[in-house]
């Protein structure tokens, strides 16, 4: 006989949060529920390792809650077939258990957001989406710092983060360090004789074989790269680990190297240095297996136990790693979910340069001429993993002076990477990115030519083509690309008085020096998939 509760609460993949409230009681009239769908391996291609990490995750969490005490059903993908979607599941699952309320933590992505409040509209039994209790800011505050279509620029929202939650601040109100934001000092480029000291990465073996069968049991599609044993972080102990990992020996040097990009420590065999200083935490947190306070709150503590010990056997932690980091937590984090949500659903259609190609193929290969675009692909499809730069100015780059449709670079980018959720990913990819939001996440759009990629990686020294040229079947592609795109959107990107010099020096060119990297723009474009 089907036992019978009272209450049925939905936990969603992303939502591994023990701290919640939900757990602070155990109730024997409710039941927990945590499903493999359908409907969540398919509406984009993921890397293969994302799904595992999140099958895993709710594995291990629905495991802990039961050792717990609580009443979970953890339905899988073999469990789970015979229903249409969410709302299809849910329904057979309340008639069966004879349900009487329906809760649900409201989701951070909007589909699936407005699929179960449209659900719960329908229902003939009470429901409640509650909050997932995981962001410095609650869903009602959001409106207080953004607004539909507006630009929003994420320093003066950080500073207000700061002061709000009083974190990095004086006594006075002022910024400890005398400054708001120390990244004029995180912009260096890696040195051959920085390489030796890069420390090896953290990684776990968690085992996803079980997981994979399951995968190809069904036929779901997937890319990257598969391994039977998985180096992320599934639940809330290994989460914590690699977070002290991080303080103690990536931290000292996070913020001097966040932005740097290196192949040789591959190229010299050790294939397992690869994410440098980066702290690897954001499945962690967009899985909500730990909280963003939890992040800022550890990191400030070993700062600060540093500060009092005159001698310290771990490096030596200066302020300008430490801003640099909580700003990417307590500042840029909540900036592009307060963005997302005031925007949505508009904010997934616009294309504000109207951009139309199509991905290249070797997107999902790495089998590219163009050093650093191979090595950003290639590791992206190995691990499910590149550090925010890379995204950015390497893969982003291209993408936006190729002029790539943002919505194939946002389906490869939510695909692709192992902590890409639609509320963050969006914002990033189609906003700060490709720049098709027409500037509410960004002030400029944030082009380069190959000069930059020289600047903060040795990836140009090794590649196929020569970074020093413009024109020539072997200059750089990223060049010509650059200056015809500055030039084909000189409308939308003109006025910006950040673009001043560039246009200046455009005009500074001849006609006929004009008009060959013009023509050798045009042959990139034209056949892209010979890059």
């Amino acid at each position: 006989m089907t036992k019978t509760y009272q209450r049925l609460r939905l936990i969603l993949g992303d939502q591994l949060n023990a701290s919640h409230s939900w757990f602070q009681d155990k109730d024997p009239d409710t039941l927990y529920l945590i499903a493999e769908l359908r409907q969540e391996t398919d509406y984009v291609v993921h890397h293969v390792q994302k799904i595992c990490a999140f099958f895993a995750g709710m594995q291990q969490f629905a495991q802990a809650l039961n050792t717990a005490g609580f009443n979970v059903l953890h339905l899988d993908l073999d469990d789970t077939q015979a229903f249409n979607d969410l709302p299809h599941l849910l329904t057979v699952l309340l008639d069966v258990h004879q349900i009487q309320h329906f809760e649900y933590q409201l989701p951070d992505e909007y589909r699936v957001r407005q699929q179960l409040a449209e659900f719960s509209a329908q229902l003939r039994i009470s429901s409640q989406g509650v909050s997932s209790e995981h962001f410095y800011l609650s869903d009602d505050e959001l409106p207080r710092y953004f607004s539909a279509g507006k630009k929003h620029r994420m320093e003066a929202f950080y500073r207000k983060m700061r002061q709000r939650f009083a974190i990095l601040m004086d006594g006075d109100g002022q910024p400890e360090g005398g400054q708001w934001n120390f990244d004029a000092n995180n912009r260096n480029k890696l040195k051959a004789s920085d390489l030796s000291s890069v420390p090896q990465p953290l990684v776990f073996s968690n085992d996803v074989s079980e997981i994979l069968v399951r995968l190809e049991r069904h036929n779901i599609k997937t890319m990257g790269q598969a391994h039977s044993s998985l180096l992320w972080p599934v639940n809330r102990q290994q989460a914590k680990e690699l977070l002290d990992y991080f303080c103690r020996y990536c931290l000292p040097l996070f913020g001097t190297f966040q932005d740097a990009m290196t192949g040789q420590l591959k190229q010299r065999g050790n294939n397992r240095q690869w994410s440098l200083y980066h702290s690897r935490l954001s499945f962690a947190l967009n899985s909500k297996i730990i909280s963003p306070q939890l992040v800022v709150d550890t990191v400030l503590a070993h700062y600060r136990a540093q500060q009092g010990q005159l001698l310290c056997a771990e490096p030596r932690i200066d302020i300008a790693q430490v801003e640099g980091f909580i700003r990417q937590i307590l500042g840029w984090r909540e900036f592009v979910r307060g963005v997302y949500w005031l925007n949505m659903p508009n904010y997934a259609s616009l294309n504000a340069l109207s951009a139309q190609r199509s991905l290249p193929s070797w997107f999902w290969t790495g089998k590219t001429q163009m050093k650093c675009m191979q090595q950003a692909i290639e590791q992206s499809l190995e691990f499910a993993y590149a550090h925010h730069i890379q995204r950015l100015m390497i893969t982003g780059n291209f993408c936006l002076l190729a002029g790539i449709d943002p919505d194939a670079v946002d389906a490869w980018y939510l695909g692709v990477y192992i902590d890409a959720l639609e509320w963050v990913e969006m914002p990033n990819t189609r906003g700060m990115s490709q720049f098709a939001d027409g500037g509410i996440v960004g002030s400029k759009a944030y082009a380069a030519s190959g000069s930059y990629v020289n600047k903060m990686s040795d990836y140009c020294g090794s590649c196929h083509y020569k970074v020093s040229k413009i024109t020539g079947a072997d200059a750089c592609p990223l060049n010509a690309l650059y200056w015809h795109f500055m030039q084909q959107q000189q409308a939308a990107l003109g006025n910006n008085p950040r673009n001043a010099m560039v246009y200046a020096n455009w005009r500074k060119k001849t006609p006929e020096q004009q008009q060959a990297i013009l023509a050798r723009a045009e042959e990139c474009l034209a056949d892209l998939e010979q890059l």
